[in-house]
């Protein structure tokens, strides 16, 4: 009963929606289109009021538009709208975009005044707010902020100033210095670089271009030095810049040169060097990467290379150089599933019983990859958690005059799904889980599918898989999926990461519908079909692209030796990826995962290989074992051709 109540509330507010749409739609779009072109005007003529449920977005734009323009806005307007709208996403948006028109102009007080009110800044915003304090002069700041010399990649314009401060009140050391200058080079931001090494000290400076000769033909550099390179810091830290260049693209190549060149460097030199080659060893896949990692020892490295050390030695099935890089990792690292269940598991491979399950039991009882397959260690298969009590009437009601929810409801109708999901995914922050399990079900009752599993993806202590991982379009699918003899619960996976239901979905390269199918393997799948006279648009057919997408998931796993793992990496990344990926020895499923280069795709695989598992305990009743799944990767036969076809796509933003 209280199900149906749910229905039908939910059918009422939709249906006053669609059809025909509000007498003020019009003037949302045409306030939409002013505000893409700049229209002043129009954008002025549409920002009063209507009684629209969208009445907030035509005066948004204006005033968004106003401070872009002017930065002598009616300060008096933009605090009214702030004030009478507070808490809304356009609220923070717009006091977003105020501040940082604030600090363009250092108008630092007001600024100051301001900031407070924001509930999510963004790097820039921050970093302008710690400039005003600088401004007052704070004491505490420069302490404070010494953090984000060694933190901060992508460096905001707003933040040049905050670390140029650190330096000249010599906050930091010219060798921290220096390793920013490195960090940024690893991470492949030259013009930072340039800029950070001009705050070196005097006798320490590089000439403008050397590190763009260092960087652009490294091995040139490095073939090129003069004898007395190593006599000062400048000449040492572009070899060792150069050298880190040169193995992003020939590990083995820079390996060669640093052995023509390590007598004359230091022994910490020497490690980072090796650290470096390593590491971009490791992405490529290279057996040499578990060693020369070992020989590195302890140098300081980042998040992203620790995690290359484990999956090099993990590569190599070397337990014991797994553990040590593991409990290497700085704290909050090591913390992470991923690294806790690949301890847990050199711990049990060393005979460390005890202590292998301190760290099985410390990620247990999650729905996620490693979470299940640390279960499993434990010798627990998958349960589905108690189903959460219906939602009522009253929670329903809730829902539907939330006006986060009426806005992204009308956003959705009007196409604008960008901004629909914006609002719903602000509204639903720091909701309660009766609120969330509420929203779930009238997501799902509207058809709004990706919307639903979002905001029951956020429960935290009562659940409802069937709205987590749900399973619509089943009269479509399961004939899909049956048809070409594929498993319904790895179908649903790979479908709840592509497109989370959307029938509309779009990925930016282009990947369409339900199953994400790129235009051009649609093409060639229905080719191989014998279909004739193929067009792009038949991909926003559901009951087209479920069968162009399935017969395709056929196709990648009848030629890659039948492995889900392995068809799963090539629908996202291409099969000619998903076999070079493959070792010269048998390997297992898990690490196969873990070892795959593009983060993209490694973290896709995983998220379908465990969404299969939470899908077939849904439709079937039980769990099978994830491991087992994983099974074990054949070695490979050193062909690397695939199946000629590009990969279909990725997903979307949840």
């Amino acid at each position: 009963m209280k199900n149906s109540v749910l229905a039908v509330l939910a059918a009422v507010l939709w249906m006053a929606l669609p059809a025909g749409g509000d007498p003020g739609d019009e003037r949302i779009l045409l306030s939409k289109d002013a505000a893409r072109s700049g229209d002043r005007h129009r954008l002025a003529q549409n920002a009063p009021p209507t009684g629209h449920v969208l009445d907030i977005y035509p005066e948004y734009w204006a005033l968004s538009n106003l401070v872009a323009r002017n930065g002598d806005a009616d300060f008096s307007r933009i605090r009214e709208f702030l004030q009478r709208n507070s808490g809304s996403w356009l609220a923070e948006k717009l006091r977003g975009e105020w501040l940082r028109s604030l600090g363009k102009r250092a108008d630092w007080s007001t600024l100051a005044a301001e900031y407070p009110n924001m509930e999510q800044p963004e790097q820039d915003l921050r970093c302008y707010h710690y400039q005003a304090r600088l401004s007052n002069g704070d004491p505490a700041l420069l302490e404070e902020i010494r953090p984000l010399w060694f933190s901060l990649v992508d460096t905001p314009e707003s933040c040049i100033p905050v670390l140029r401060a650190l330096v000249q009140e010599a906050r930091v050391s010219p060798d921290e210095i220096w390793s920013r200058v490195r960090r940024l080079m690893e991470a492949k931001r030259v013009t930072g670089a340039r800029a950070v090494a001009a705050w070196l000290p005097a006798e320490q400076l590089i000439g403008p271009s050397d590190l763009d000769k260092a960087s652009t033909n490294p091995s040139t550099y490095l073939d090129r030095l003069p004898a007395n390179f190593a006599a000062s810091r400048q000449g040492r830290e572009l070899v060792l810049i150069a050298i880190a260049r040169l193995a992003r693209d020939d590990p083995q190549g820079a390996y060669i040169r640093y052995l023509g060149l390590n007598d004359r460097l230091s022994a910490a030199d020497r490690s980072y060097a090796l650290g470096q080659i390593a590491w971009q060893a490791a992405t490529k896949l290279m057996p040499d990467a578990n060693a020369w990692f070992k020989a590195a020892g302890d140098t300081p490295m980042s998040e992203e290379q620790a995690a290359w050390r484990v999956r090099a030695a993990l590569r190599a099935g070397d337990w014991r150089a797994v553990r040590t890089a593991v409990e290497a990792m700085p704290p909050a690292q090591r913390e992470l599933p991923d690294w806790t269940y690949w301890l847990g598991r050199a711990q049990l491979a060393l005979g460390n019983r005890e202590a292998s399950r301190k760290e099985f039991e410390r990620i247990a009882g999650h729905p996620t990859f490693y979470s299940i397959l640390a279960d499993e260690e434990l010798g627990r298969t998958f349960t589905l958690p108690r189903k959460a009590r219906a939602t009522s009437s009253d929670e329903a009601e809730i829902i539907r005059q939330t006006p986060g929810v009426q806005r992204a409801l009308a956003l959705f109708r009007l196409d604008m799904r960008t901004e629909g999901t914006r609002e719903w995914n602000w509204t639903l922050r720091n909701r309660d889980d009766r609120f969330l399990l509420a929203a779930a079900q009238f997501a799902q009752q509207l058809g709004i599918y990706d919307r639903a599993i979002n905001a029951a993806d956020k429960t935290r202590d009562e659940h409802d898989y069937s709205l987590r991982y749900l399973a619509p379009y089943r009269d479509r699918i399961e004939p899909n999926a049956k048809n070409r003899a594929l498993d319904t619960g790895w179908v649903y996976g790979l479908m709840r990461q592509e497109s989370r239901f959307v029938t509309a979905a779009r990925s930016g390269v282009g990947a369409q519908g339900l199953m994400q199918v790129m235009p051009a393997t649609g093409q060639w799948v229905a080719g191989k079909l014998g279909m004739k006279g193929y067009n792009a648009g038949w991909l926003q057919d559901p009951d087209t692209n479920v069968m162009l997408g399935t017969t395709y998931m056929r196709m990648v796993l009848e030629g890659l030796d039948n492995h889900p793992v392995l068809a799963s990496a090539a629908y996202n990344a291409g099969p000619g990826r998903a076999k070079r990926w493959k070792d010269s020895k048998p390997l297992e499923g898990a690490v196969y995962a873990e070892s795959i280069p593009f983060n993209e795709t490694r973290d896709y695989v995983k998220k379908v290989m465990a969404n299969t598992i939470i899908y077939t305990a849904l439709l079937e009743g039980r769990a099978p074992s994830l491991k087992a799944r994983l099974g074990t990767i054949a070695a490979s036969d050193g062909s690397t051709a695939g199946l000629g076809s590009p990969a279909p796509g990725a997903g979307l933003e949840e």
